[in-house]
C-alpha cells in the first residue's frame, strides 16, 4: 500500500502540472512567473540582464539583419514551434536579445563554483575533451548552431588559426552575431543563414563540424538528417562533435516526473531527442569512432569521426 501511494503521487503531481499547462491563460502566469523569477535570479548573480535587453533594444538592426538573412529559406514546421516559453521559438528577436543572460543564468546551476560564468564553464568542459581526443588542429571549422555567436567565438579562441564558419537557421540570432562580431572586431567569421541539415555548403570542406546544444531541440528525423549533412560535410579523417544534454545522467533520471513535465513543456522535441540511439544514427549516417563523454552533470559530448 505504501508503494501504491509513493508511486501515484509524483502521477498525480505529473496531471495536476499537465493540466495547468494545457489551459493557456495559466500557462500564460506561470510562464510569466517563472521568467520573472529567472531574471531576479539572474541579477542576484550579476548577470545584468535587462541592461543587456535594453542595449539591445536601442542598435537599429536592419543593416545587421540584411548582411545575413536568406529571405528565401523556408521552414518545416519544428523550426516554428514554440520554446524556452517563447511562442515564437528562436525566430524572434526578444530570443535573440535574451540568449546570452538565458545561457548565463540556466547554466549557472551547472557548476556552483562558477555562478554567472556557469554557461562559459560548460563550453570550456566541452572544449577540453576536443583538445583531448582530436589528435590535430583542425583549419576549417563549421560551427552548426551558432546562435548570437556564443560558440563562434569560443571556436575561434580555442582554434585560432582556424577559418571558423558560423551556422544558424535563425536570422535573429546571426543578426546578434554579426552585432557582437563587430563589437569585438571579429571580422574574419563567415555567418551562414540556413537549415543545418541543408547547408548547401561545399561537400567535404571541413575538418571539423561541431554543433552545441543543438539535438534536444530537433525531432528525430530531423537530426539524422543533420548527421548526414554533417557526415556529406567532414573532409576524410575528419571529425564532427556535439555537446547536449546527456538523457543517462543522474540530473534527468532522477528528476521528478512534474519537473521533468515542466521541462518538456519548453523543449517540445526533447524526449525524442532521449530516445534516440544516437550511435546507432551516427553509424548510419556513415561516421566512425564514435566515442561518448560526460563533460557535465547534465552534459555529455559525442565525438564521431570519418574514416580516411
Amino acid at each position: 500500500m505504501t508503494i501504491a501511494v509513493s508511486q501515484a503521487k509524483p502521477q498525480i503531481a505529473r496531471k495536476v502540472v499537465s493540466g495547468i499547462l494545457a489551459v493557456k491563460p495559466l500557462w500564460n502566469l506561470a510562464k510569466w512567473q517563472a521568467r520573472t523569477m529567472m531574471i531576479n535570479r539572474a541579477e542576484r548573480l550579476g548577470i545584468p540582464w535587462r541592461e543587456a535587453v535594453q542595449q539591445f533594444e536601442r542598435h537599429h538592426w536592419q543593416a545587421d539583419w540584411e548582411s545575413i538573412q536568406d529571405a528565401e529559406l523556408t521552414y518545416p514546421d519544428n523550426y516554428k514551434a514554440s520554446f524556452h516559453g517563447y511562442d515564437e521559438g528562436h525566430l524572434c528577436w526578444q530570443a535573440a536579445f535574451e540568449f546570452e543572460v538565458a545561457s548565463n543564468a540556466v547554466h549557472s546551476s551547472l557548476f556552483p563554483e562558477a555562478g554567472a560564468h556557469g554557461d562559459a564553464k560548460l563550453r570550456q568542459s566541452y572544449h577540453d575533451v576536443l583538445k583531448a581526443k582530436l589528435p590535430y588542429q583542425p583549419q576549417s571549422i563549421l560551427d552548426l548552431h551558432c546562435t548570437v555567436g556564443l560558440s563562434t567565438f569560443a571556436l575561434r579562441s580555442l582554434y585560432p588559426q582556424a577559418q571558423v564558419t558560423g551556422l544558424d537557421f535563425s536570422p535573429y540570432y546571426l543578426s546578434v552575431a554579426h552585432y557582437q562580431a563587430q563589437q569585438r572586431q571579429e571580422n574574419s567569421v563567415h555567418w551562414v543563414h540556413a537549415l543545418p541539415e541543408a547547408t548547401g555548403l561545399a561537400a567535404q570542406s571541413f575538418d571539423l563540424v561541431s554543433a552545441f546544444l543543438l539535438f534536444h531541440e530537433m525531432p528525430q528525423e530531423t537530426i539524422r538528417k543533420i548527421f548526414q549533412e554533417a557526415r556529406r560535410l567532414v573532409k576524410p579523417g575528419g571529425y564532427f562533435t556535439f555537446m547536449d544534454m546527456n538523457p543517462n545522467s543522474a540530473a534527468y533520471i532522477k528528476m521528478p516526473p512534474y519537473i521533468m513535465t515542466l521541462l518538456k513543456s519548453t523543449e517540445p522535441f526533447m524526449e525524442q531527442y532521449f530516445a534516440l540511439d544516437v550511435e546507432e544514427a551516427l553509424l548510419s549516417a556513415g561516421f566512425d569512432q564514435i566515442t561518448e563523454t560526460t563533460n557535465s552533470p547534465r552534459h555529455r559530448t559525442v565525438i564521431a569521426q570519418v574514416r580516411i
